[in-house]
Formats: C-alpha cells, sequence, structure tokens
C-alpha cells in the first residue's frame, strides 16, 4: 500500500525540486561544468511514490520510485531504524556493480539501518526492475549498442549519475534525512558512479568508491583495457562486428568509448575528476591484483587527488587491499562503515 502522509510522506509542493548545484571551484570550463552540461536534460517533476513493505529486526523498509526524466522513473529501497522516529538521520546511498541491482545491497542496507543511517538503494540503469531480466546483463548491452549507433542516452556511467542527483533531489523532500550529511558508496560500476557523481554534486557529503577509481586513459595507453572492457563484451563486440572490424582492440575501444561514453579516458578521467572531490572526505577501495582498476594508472588518480587535499590530507585515504581482485572485503566494509560514522555523524 502507499504511505499515509508521515515522516516519509511528500508533499505535493515538492514533487518538481528544482536541482541547484554550487560550482565552487569551477568555472565554465571546468571539467565539472562540462560534465554537467554533457548529461543536462530537461527536469521534470519527481512525482516520487512510496510504499512500506513492513518492519524487521527495528528497521523499517520502503520501496520507491521517482522520475530522473521524461522517460525513467527510477526504483529504490530505503531502510531505516524505527527507534528514530521522526529523527532526521545521515543518509548513505548505496550503487551496485554491473549486473547486479538493488535488492542484492539488501544486506548492507540492513547494516546502515542498524547503525543509525537512513541507507539507499536504487536500481543502475537497465538493471533490476528497469532490465527485463532482473539484472541488467542483456539490456544494459544492448542499450549501449543502441547508444553506439544512435548516440542516445548514456547507460555506461553517464545517466546513472544522473539518476544520484535526481535522487537527492528526492532525498532533500524526505522528512527524516537530514540532506546535509549524504555519503555515497559505490560498487564496481557503482564505484565508476560514486566518484563521477561526487564530483560534480558538492551535496555528496562523503563518498566512498570501491573497485572503481581508475584511470582508463592509462590502461588503453599501457594494453591494460582488456578486463574493464570485458564488462561489456557484447556491446564492445557487435559495435566492432558493425563496422567492418574483426577485433575490437584499444583504438577501436576508445572509438566506442568516444560514442558511448564521451571523454571518460580524458577530461572525465579518474585524474582529472577525483580531485573535483576535495575538500568533502573521500575513501577509495581497490584491490591489489585488479585487472580492472590497474595499479599503475590507479597510482596517476591517488597523485591528482594528493594535491588537491593538501589543505585536508585527513579527508582522503586510501585502501589497497593485499592480493585482493575485484572485490571488496568484509574487513574493508568495516572500514567504509567507519569512515561515514567518523564525517557524517
Amino acid at each position: 500500500m502507499r504511505m499515509n502522509p508521515g515522516v516519509f510522506a511528500i508533499a505535493a509542493a515538492a514533487s518538481l525540486f528544482p536541482m541547484s548545484i554550487p560550482m565552487a571551484g569551477g568555472d565554465a570550463q571546468s571539467p565539472r561544468a562540462a560534465f554537467l552540461k554533457m548529461i543536462d536534460r530537461p527536469r521534470v517533476p519527481l512525482a516520487p511514490e512510496m510504499s512500506a513493505m513492513g518492519e524487521a529486526d527495528g528497521v523499517a523498509q520502503f520501496h520507491f520510485t521517482y522520475a530522473a526524466d521524461g522517460a525513467q522513473r527510477v526504483p529504490g529501497l530505503l531502510f531505516r531504524p524505527v527507534s528514530a522516529g521522526g529523527t532526521k538521520l545521515p543518509v548513505i546511498v548505496v550503487l551496485h556493480g554491473t549486473g547486479g541491482n538493488k535488492q542484492g545491497q539488501v544486506p548492507l542496507l540492513r547494516r546502515l539501518a542498524g547503525k543509525g543511517f537512513v541507507a539507499i538503494a536504487i536500481d543502475g540503469r537497465y538493471h533490476g526492475e528497469r532490465s527485463a531480466q532482473g539484472t541488467g546483463s542483456a539490456d544494459y548491452q544492448a542499450a549501449m549498442l543502441r547508444t553506439f549507433q544512435t548516440g542516445k542516452e548514456h547507460p555506461f556511467l553517464y545517466d546513472t549519475v544522473w539518476d544520484v542527483m535526481r535522487l537527492i533531489d528526492y532525498v532533500e523532500t524526505l522528512p527524516g534525512a537530514d540532506a546535509s550529511r549524504i555519503g555515497l558508496i559505490g560498487f564496481s560500476k557503482g564505484g565508476m558512479e560514486a566518484y563521477l557523481a561526487a564530483a560534480v554534486d558538492p551535496r555528496i557529503r562523503v563518498t566512498v568508491p570501491c573497485i572503481g577509481v581508475q584511470s582508463f586513459r592509462w590502461a588503453l595507453d599501457n594494453d591494460s583495457w582488456q578486463s574493464r572492457a570485458g564488462t561489456f563484451k557484447t556491446a564492445l563486440d557487435s559495435a566492432a562486428k558493425q563496422e567492418g572490424v574483426e577485433t575490437a582492440g584499444a583504438e577501436f575501444l576508445r572509438h566506442f568509448y568516444d560514442k558511448v561514453a564521451p571523454g571518460v579516458y580524458s577530461d572525465f578521467d579518474g585524474p582529472a575528476m577525483l580531485p573535483l572531490i576535495a575538500p568533502r572526505p573521500l575513501l577509495t577501495i581497490n584491490g591489489e591484483i585488479d585487472a580492472r582498476t590497474p595499479g599503475p594508472g590507479l597510482q596517476l588518480c591517488f597523485d591528482a587527488a594528493k594535491k588537491a587535499y593538501a589543505g585536508a590530507p585527513d579527508h582522503f585515504r586510501t585502501v589497497i587491499e593485499p592480493k585482493t581482485g575485484h572485490a571488496v572485503t568484509a574487513e574493508a566494509q568495516n572500514t567504509a562503515i567507519e569512515w561515514f560514522e567518523r564525517w557524517l555523524k
């Protein structure tokens, strides 16, 4: 059933919440301004809907949707401790990886709610409820191929960044959420979306990109792109076949990126975007032997960020998990939660 007016009821007047993002530290030519211009689209009323899913172990659970644009509604889950009543709590948004969905983040949502946060997860473009398969694999690949062919949409990373920004508009209307204390954590694809979103939206106060930070340019220049490209191999190979390319190599991948995610290995690469998060708290988590985030390219990102955090070095921390590939260990997840508790409470 839909919720009656209460802690999470949405006033009709708030259903269209104008996005107003300060451009501190940037000008019309900055990567932030350029990225925002590229993903911008007509604002539509949020038209939010929320329904209660019951309570379990002291945590109230809700399902919601809101309009991201004229064609897309974003489904999400919201968990909140019952004991908080109407108290405004800090918020943590969780973004899943390729082929995942919001439901896969439920254990983390429960844990975060148990620690006194409003915990939210959404489905990325062509994943979960936004995919016929419920996972996103086939629909996501097909959407990327359509973008390569038509130039419409940006299902690889960029459109979900827009969805996150609209989610923050929505959070700002929730009486039980403290919109001045919003954290964002993402995994793999979600980790990339997390640092891009934080770079362009200063309303995100604390960010933890997990196994996502990387330099696309370094990977292309140093023949280390194969593992990352493997996450969208079907779309890449189909695009190559359509253009008469027998095997998609680094040069064709550049061409593919230019159409599907313009600027991802240049203006909007990790070393360009990570510094834009400063001086807001940023914790990065990566695996020492993760082929999708090669170490030397990762170091370029860290070096650029460290310069930006020179005035607030304690606000930037990197975690490299030894002998770990494309995964986040329980210990690293504990570190992420401690980071949120430190900076959002």
